[in-house]
């Protein structure tokens, strides 16, 4: 999307994470291709605790760090909406996870969030990361970032949901969609690493 000054999207929207860089965590080790991610037990804005051990009969999961403030995660927000309505009827559901501190970025709070999901009628579980203990275990550094596991929990794809942050009718790959046929066809993803765009976690100094 361009403006009329013909000043890109991304470039507010990068100026907007450039400004709230600090305060935040350096970057983590966190998961790689192939580890098993940590189960958890988090507040959702459906009003009870939810856990991956919580979804029954399903293929993966799609644990997608996001948040309300960021304009990359707005940007990517009917995106997950999406990504949730179609993979979740083949048994891989979104988990979403608000990982930033609220007290730094109060627009990410728990009352917000739940308006959020309601008014954008989330179909899938929109969780706190509160105490921010899930996010450093999984080495997530950006809104949103996804990590995509198999039913065993096995890290199969970290990265992008697909590859154009700026303009939606410019994706050329779908790096989520794809990696779960790659899955589904008893392949690996092919890339199962690709850099997240997005806007840096926040954390208290």
């Amino acid at each position: 999307m361009k403006t009329k000054t013909g000043i890109g999207f991304g470039f507010f929207i990068g100026v907007f994470c450039l400004l709230s860089f600090f305060p935040q965590l350096p970057l983590a080790i966190g998961l790689k291709v192939g580890d098993t991610a940590p189960d958890f037990s988090l507040k959702s804005t459906s009003g009870k605790l939810v856990g991956l051990k919580d979804y029954k009969n399903v293929q993966g999961y799609i644990v997608v760090f996001t948040c309300n403030t960021c304009p990359y995660a707005q940007a990517y927000e009917q995106r997950i909406i999406d990504l949730h309505n179609k993979m979740s009827p083949m048994g891989w559901p979104v988990v979403a996870i608000m990982p930033n501190d609220p007290s730094v970025q109060p627009g990410d709070g728990f009352d917000r969030m739940t308006e959020r999901a309601k008014e954008r009628n989330y179909s899938f579980e929109y969780l706190l990361d509160e105490g921010q203990k899930v996010f450093p275990t999984y080495g997530a550094a950006r809104t949103p970032q996804v990590f995509l596991l198999d039913k065993d929990r096995k890290v199969r794809y970290i990265g992008a949901i697909d590859d154009n942050a700026d303009d939606e009718s410019l994706i050329t790959r779908r790096y989520v969609e794809e990696a779960i046929t790659a899955i589904e066809n008893g392949t690996e993803p092919d890339p199962n690493l690709t850099k997240a765009v997005g806007c840096m976690i926040k954390v208290k100094k």
